[in-house]
């Protein structure tokens, strides 16, 4: 009778993930993985989820449609999961591989993926491929590491974890002062008052009440659909439903005769899915130097002193020597903190912190976090930081915490002791 061997794969920034399970669903492993050759094995990730949408695109249904009972684009990422799973259980495999399963999924979509793959461990191994060690399943006790070309056992699994997650950065320079000051009124910088949003009969937010003052370090937490997105968009202009709310933005009331240029300006702003927009050939030095003109490319002649502020920012975040590296070749980690740097170079009023560390390894994602701390600490720029996972190390002052009802979302305002 098979004896499930259940594996987590940890994974950085140097590893050939998908070589890794190609060889493994080919049969072609070697070294300690070699005994999975005799086995069977299918892949669960966002990929194959993504491949499932298409087939039903193409044909109106695909196999996994008789499971979920509904298609999958009208679910939720952690219904998609959910049925996802369920479909493969049935092919009876020796194996599954899963690939960073907690990708897009809050706190109550990991409980219940948790729960469905507990129930089914004791016929079934799980190789779960994991950038971030806090994501291991709890019932997974052998772990190696997988690097550029090498995969190394980990003989202690427990105290690998904890170093990764307790990973020191430190910084030896301050940030520099802004080259000039954003004019903006007295606080708040923005203010939701009794704000509610409906889309028809739908009410996404219900009565919000959020004020941000300059230089304040907020976390904006929810699950899927409880609304973040909606508070953002209304934040930076781009929300229609703002008009004829009681919604505050530097001083103006929404719909009293700004532009959207006029708000933007004031606001610097990182989702990871920005980094696509990049795909130049520009270097660090010029992609820092690019966010003084708010342009994808760095078309104008700079001055002199802000060349210099650019590489100060490289400096006093320890990545001076990637300067004249092609922005488009680093990882993804030094990416998203180029790109952190780009909209801080102006020090504007307010940064928007969108799922910031999403998808990186442990190291990238404790770089990323440190340097968000440094920003809070040592400008006046107020921060919101968007993301379902409670970062260790990261030291946001007040939490607006977004709680689903069936009449909306209400937020509830949280002084956090850090």
């Amino acid at each position: 009778m098979f004896s499930p061997n259940h594996l987590v794969v940890f994974t950085n920034n140097q590893s050939n993930k998908n070589l890794f399970i190609q060889n493994l669903l080919q049969q072609r492993a070697t070294g300690e993985l070699a005994v999975y050759n005799t086995l069977q094995g299918c892949l669960f990730s966002t990929q194959t989820i993504q491949s499932l949408i298409v087939e039903e695109d193409k044909h109106g249904s695909s196999e996994i449609t008789p499971i979920a009972k509904q298609k999958l684009q009208t679910m939720s990422s952690g219904e998609q999961k959910k049925a996802l799973l369920q479909l493969l259980l049935l092919q009876k495999p020796d194996f599954i591989i899963l690939d960073n399963p907690y990708d897009n999924l809050d706190i109550t979509a990991q409980s219940n993926l948790l729960n469905l793959l507990q129930e089914n461990a004791h016929h079934t191994a799980f190789i779960q491929i994991i950038s971030r060690s806090s994501d291991c399943l709890p019932f997974i006790s052998k772990g190696i590491f997988l690097q550029e070309n090498t995969s190394e056992i980990i003989a202690h699994l427990t105290d690998f974890m904890l170093q990764q997650q307790q990973i020191n950065i430190s910084f030896n320079h301050q940030l520099p002062a802004p080259l000039s000051t954003i004019s903006i009124p007295q606080n708040p910088l923005i203010a939701f008052k009794n704000v509610t949003v409906r889309y028809e009969e739908k009410t996404i937010v219900s009565n919000i009440n959020w004020e941000v003052n300059g230089g304040e370090f907020w976390q904006l937490s929810g699950p899927n659909g409880a609304g973040k997105t909606t508070l953002l968009t209304m934040i930076t202009g781009d929300n229609p439903k703002a008009f004829g709310k009681d919604l505050w933005l530097f001083g103006r009331k929404k719909g009293t005769g700004e532009s959207v240029w006029e708000i933007k300006e004031k606001i610097g702003y990182l989702t990871p899915a920005m980094i696509d927009l990049f795909n130049t050939r520009h270097t660090v030095e010029q992609m820092i130097i690019a966010g003084f003109f708010d342009s994808i490319g760095l078309y104008t002649k700079p001055t002199e002193i802000q060349i210099r502020l650019a590489n100060e920012w490289l400096l006093a975040a320890n990545i001076g020597h990637l300067k004249n590296k092609v922005f488009s070749s680093l990882s993804n980690g030094y990416q998203r903190l180029i790109l952190i740097i780009r909209a801080m170079v102006k020090h504007p009023p307010l940064l928007i912190l969108d799922e910031p560390t999403a998808g990186l390894d442990d190291v990238s994602a404790n770089l990323i976090i440190a340097f968000i701390n440094k920003i809070a600490a040592e400008t006046k720029t107020a921060i919101i930081y968007v993301s379902h996972r409670k970062e260790h190390g990261l030291l946001p002052q007040f939490l607006l915490q977004l709680t689903p009802t069936i009449n909306g979302s209400t937020g509830k305002v949280i002084h956090l002791k850090n």
